[in-house]
């Protein structure tokens, strides 16, 4: 797929919407909420867009975690994994994007994976509730939990809204390309 520049814009407004929504969240509830063991990213349901409006959205969320992640405690890991969890899980979604659900489920996949199992637990505490298994099963655990709420339930709920004719038409009268 080409990326002209209104794809370009789409990805720049997709990278901005992830970093404000982050911003307000750690400012409103406090960092832990989106650097922490209990990590709900409420940005996250932007990954399930991606089966509407593919790659602009995939670079968006990527691009857009990454300046999330210059700001956290943990550094270049966090920038460079996390970053690539999104990218793998908004790919995913678009990939899978005929069966909107399941893709949005399978898109929580890679952030508890990799961020979760992959390197939080050396950075943070496991959350109480999962402090019996090995730290990063229980973190993997926590952050799929997560991922799955903002994913497959707040993302998957706004990608149906959106979806409906009465919000899409008017878009795609005025250019926004659409996959099918």
């Amino acid at each position: 797929m080409k990326l002209d520049s209104r794809d370009l814009a789409l990805a720049a407004v997709f990278a901005a919407l992830y970093v404000v929504i982050n911003v307000v969240q750690a400012f409103s509830i406090g960092n832990p909420s989106i650097y922490g063991p209990v990590q709900l990213r409420v940005s996250d349901f932007l990954i399930a867009i991606a089966a509407l409006l593919g790659l602009p959205v995939v670079i968006g969320v990527t691009v857009g975690c990454a300046l999330v992640n210059v700001f956290g405690p943990i550094g270049p890991i966090d920038i460079i994994f996390g970053s690539l969890a999104n990218l793998i899980s908004a790919s995913l979604v678009m990939l899978l994007r005929k069966r909107r659900l399941l893709a949005c489920i399978l898109g929580a996949m890679p952030v508890g994976v990799i961020v979760g199992g992959g390197y939080l637990w050396m950075f943070a505490p496991v959350p109480a509730e999962f402090a019996f298994l090995p730290a990063w099963i229980g973190m993997l655990i926590s952050l799929l939990i997560s991922s799955l709420i903002a994913i497959a339930v707040i993302g998957y709920t706004i990608l149906r809204i959106l979806s409906k004719p009465s919000v899409l038409e008017p878009l795609k009268s005025r250019g926004l390309k659409v996959l099918q």
